[in-house]
């Protein structure tokens, strides 16, 4: 399948000013140019040229579509192989035209991710920079997207190359004592296996140390919003959403179901869940939404209690106090513009002063103040993405925690003097794991997985 010539939109489909369709394979020019008119053919422009000309209909000579028709020779494209990008008008109609006609010259229609894929396997790009590139894609904040970035660019497949590098030149310096002992080389020490697996060890549980914050990053924190009905939840998703996403009254019971809204709230990514108010309700329709708000508070990652600063704590407040101890929780305090009627020290025997925050939605007062409560409880006030190669993915999270187990195993062993060559099979273990999250070592199944989470035409 490596040998076909492949093709897919690579924009998203709908109306727009322009489409892009992506041609990559050995026979990409040439099965482009039966279709492209021009001056000149497309098989004799120069490598990273674009022309301009018609699409048309090889046997009847109609004219399908205009287009801007750029050409990439191997091995200066993203694939490492000839590529034709065909830009034309963005309607569904339009793009479907041109992708039929390239489809009827023998071009094969690209599964998901099957560009990068070949990118990946043609050396292009390796394993860690290509998943990157769906974090790219889903990015839903600038620092998520500068985290992606990063990896895109192989700042994490050079450090897991250096961490590589010095657990192959132990191995070497293993493999020379055992095979050569009688050469002139320097002795191999218990200290020296000590000092080069704890070094990497060290390495290792730095990277992991960013691992929750990467997958938030990545990922975004999944809040749910609770409290009693109109106390000012759905308020809130609109003020973060920044629009009218959810209706405001004054009537108590106006959600009824759980609105899902993905906001950047200080560069974080919050899945925001704004929930039908908790209460005893006879209402069917509003009991349904009532059982859906708890199951989005059972599964968030962050809770924001919303309660009224200007009545008292109701019972059911109470108990949705004592039900999220112990859970990532910001309580807001709403409406202080209006005079104060909750028992707060009540709240703060409950929760630290510093996950209570007060608002007043009617006003827009101190949103900023709940944007620094939720970056303070995930990343210790601040996102140093600038600084930190972040790990986001999971599988990179495993295949490292395996690694540092294998290291750890090849310094006990060490530590009881078993035989080198036995702590040998440790120590290329860690290797092993380690190059399977850059792909140099990884199964061919795996890889199928990884691709297929890719849109089409990428």
């Amino acid at each position: 399948m490596m040998n076909d010539t492949i093709a897919a939109i690579s924009t998203p489909l709908g109306e727009g000013g322009i489409a892009v369709i992506r041609v990559s394979g050995e026979q990409a020019v040439e099965l482009t140019g039966h279709l492209f008119r021009s001056k000149q053919k497309l098989t004799e422009v120069p490598t990273h040229t674009v022309q301009y000309g018609t699409i048309r209909d090889p046997d009847s000579g109609e004219k399908l579509e205009e287009a801007l028709v750029t050409v990439m020779r191997a091995p200066r494209s993203f694939t490492r192989e000839d590529v034709v990008e065909i830009g034309c008008h963005g309607g569904i109609v339009a793009v479907k035209r041109v992708l039929d006609a390239l489809l009827e010259q023998g071009i094969r229609l690209a599964e998901p991710g099957e560009f990068t894929k070949r990118a990946f396997l043609n050396g292009r790009i390796d394993l860690t920079q290509a998943e990157a590139v769906i974090d790219l894609i889903r990015a839903k904040s600038d620092r998520a997207f500068k985290v992606a970035m990063k990896q895109v660019d192989g700042k994490l497949s050079k450090r897991i190359g250096q961490l590589r590098h010095r657990l192959v030149e132990l191995m070497a310096h293993i493999e020379v004592n055992i095979d050569y002992p009688e050469h002139d080389v320097a002795e191999m020490t218990s200290a020296m296996i000590e000092d080069v697996a704890s070094g990497v060890i060290a390495e290792v549980d730095e990277l992991l140390r960013t691992a929750e914050q990467g997958k938030i990053l990545r990922e975004g924190i999944s809040t749910a919003i609770i409290g009693k009905p109109n106390v000012g939840k759905s308020s809130l998703l609109n003020a973060l959403a920044q629009e009218n996403r959810a209706i405001v009254t004054d009537i108590p019971g106006t959600t009824r179901d759980v609105i899902e809204e993905y906001v950047n709230v200080g560069g974080i990514p919050l899945r925001l869940l704004d929930t039908a108010g908790i209460r005893e309700t006879s209402d069917i329709v509003e009991q349904i939404g009532v059982e859906r708000s708890r199951t989005a508070l059972a599964d968030a990652d962050l809770i924001l209690l919303v309660l009224n600063r200007s009545e008292p704590l109701s019972q059911e407040e109470m108990e949705l106090l004592e039900q999220i101890r112990g859970r990532q929780t910001i309580v807001i305090l709403n409406k202080i513009d209006l005079p104060p009627q909750l028992d707060e020290e009540q709240i703060r025997r409950l929760v630290p002063d510093e996950r209570i925050v007060e608002l007043s939605l009617l006003e827009e007062k101190g949103l900023p103040q709940l944007e620094k409560a939720i970056s303070s409880l995930f990343f210790r006030g601040g996102i140093e993405a600038n600084e930190l190669t972040y790990v986001s993915n999971a599988r990179h999270i495993h295949l490292f925690k395996q690694a540092r187990r294998s290291l750890q195993d090849a310094i006990a062993a060490n530590v009881q003097q078993v035989p080198i060559d036995m702590i040998q099979i440790d120590l290329r273990a860690a290797w092993e794991q380690l190059g399977e999250i850059i792909g140099d070592s990884v199964a061919e199944s795996l890889i199928d997985q990884i691709f297929s989470q890719f849109c089409l035409g990428k």
